[in-house]
């Protein structure tokens, strides 16, 4: 039986004006969220998600990507309740990495770019598949990882947890062994730290160290984005509870927006200069009421810039959509008026109450609708010509232009059976 000595910090960078990363760690779950949405705020969508998914947060039973799955579900349904309740966060969205341990075992969720790796015998295995444009591009083997990290579309992921399309994540297994470290963290680290240098700070010290030491490290390479890392050791389990650095039981942490919504942000970083900052103990985090963290005060912010795919619609989204359908009703209509115009030029020879009769139009009907309209009646006989005319007649002869409608009459009034009549 193993247990999990972990630790989790979260900054809000030396660019973005407020944190919109939030993450949770507790004896049985870790999980990162990033939030979309800029103006929309993305702090609220991944706040919103590790709320529902630290209820996660105990001994599981059985069914460890069951109770995984139904967490990510939840919390997409909850981001779906907060849209409808206020539509100014149309939108918003977030990643979501989730590590549900069960003593031996994780079960890993996961949407979006934020990323689960682990550090096992000295090796680093980055766990999860980004849903991104790039790696898409990457798995097409149009570029490569170091190009990846420049591209102008890095930021474009493909899946998010936004309320509206549900999103089917990456659910898998992993076993654990004694001494294996894992590392969820948002892509403001992942994105400027490589595995080298990932695996260089995770090989060494406590979990705080190596949170304190992660966040530090992206920010000096230049990260421009929020950055949170949780780190945990899986470590033989005596019986007794994990402890933090002062000896006391080890509490369950809340980071980033998903703590810091219960007050106005300050939006100050931890880290400004080298090593200086948080040590990456924290305070334990009360179980709130889901109420509690959307309890929001005004606070203007900086919209991001070509951050993420989801993007809150334009203020006259239902006039485009009017435009659209009326472009669509127009070219219905066109190609229905084209298709008429070209049935009027046609014309058949068929019987009509024992009468030959020239008919304008299309020798076929739609259900409740004639494509065709008696235009001539002829003085041929029709029961003066053989059967086989009678039969062709009842089904329709020709179907060409008036010209070659005549020329089908005359030759009927020439096979007529001799008598008085003439054509």
């Amino acid at each position: 039986m193993l247990r999990l000595q972990y630790a989790a910090l979260s900054d809000v960078g030396r660019v973005r004006r407020d944190n919109q990363d939030s993450g949770y760690a507790g004896p049985w779950l870790l999980t990162v969220c990033d939030g979309v949405g800029g103006a929309a705020r993305g702090d609220i969508a991944s706040s919103t998600a590790v709320q529902q998914l630290r209820r996660l947060d105990e001994q599981p039973t059985d069914d460890l990507l069951g109770a995984v799955a139904g967490a990510l579900h939840r919390a997409h349904d909850r981001i779906a309740e907060l849209v409808d309740e206020d539509p100014s966060l149309n939108g918003t969205s977030t990643t979501a990495t989730v590590a549900l341990f069960d003593g031996q075992r994780v079960g890993i969720g996961h949407v979006g770019d934020s990323r689960a790796y682990l550090l096992r015998d000295g090796q680093l295995r980055q766990l999860t598949t980004d849903h991104t444009f790039v790696q898409s591009l990457i798995d097409e083997g149009r570029i490569s990882e170091e190009e990846a990290r420049v591209h102008p579309h890095r930021n474009l992921i493909l899946k998010a947890l936004d309320g509206v399309r549900e999103a089917e994540p990456d659910l898998f297994v992993l076993e654990l062994a004694e001494g294996d470290r894992l590392l969820l963290c948002s892509d403001g680290a992942s994105g400027v730290l490589d595995d080298a240098r990932l695996a260089d700070i995770l090989g060494s010290g406590t979990p705080d160290y190596a949170a304190v030491e992660l966040v530090r490290a992206s920010l000096e390479a230049g990260s421009s984005d929020n950055v949170t890392c949780i780190v945990a050791d899986a470590v033989a389990s005596d019986g007794t509870p994990a402890v933090d650095l002062d000896g006391e039981p080890l509490q369950p942490m809340l980071v980033g927006a998903a703590a810091e919504l219960r007050r106005k942000p300050t939006g100050r970083a931890l880290f400004r200069g080298h090593r200086s900052g948080d040590t990456g103990e924290l305070d334990p985090v009360p179980d709130l009421p889901d109420e509690v963290p959307y309890a929001i005060p005004a606070d203007p912010l900086d919209p991001e810039e070509a951050r993420y795919a989801p993007r809150p619609p334009g203020r006259f989204w239902w006039l485009r959509r009017l435009l659209v359908l009326l472009a669509v009703v127009g070219v219905l209509w066109i190609a229905a008026a084209a298709a008429w115009s070209w049935s009027q030029h046609q014309y058949y020879v068929a019987e009509r109450d024992g009468e030959v009769v020239v008919f304008r139009g299309v020798n076929a009907d739609l259900p409740g609708i004639s494509l065709s309209e008696p235009y001539e009646t002829t003085n041929v006989d029709i029961d003066r010509l053989a059967d086989t005319y009678q039969d062709q007649l009842r089904d329709g002869m020709g179907n060409g232009s008036l010209e070659d409608a005549h020329q089908i009459v005359e030759n009927l009034a020439e096979r007529m059976s001799p008598a008085e009549a003439t054509p």
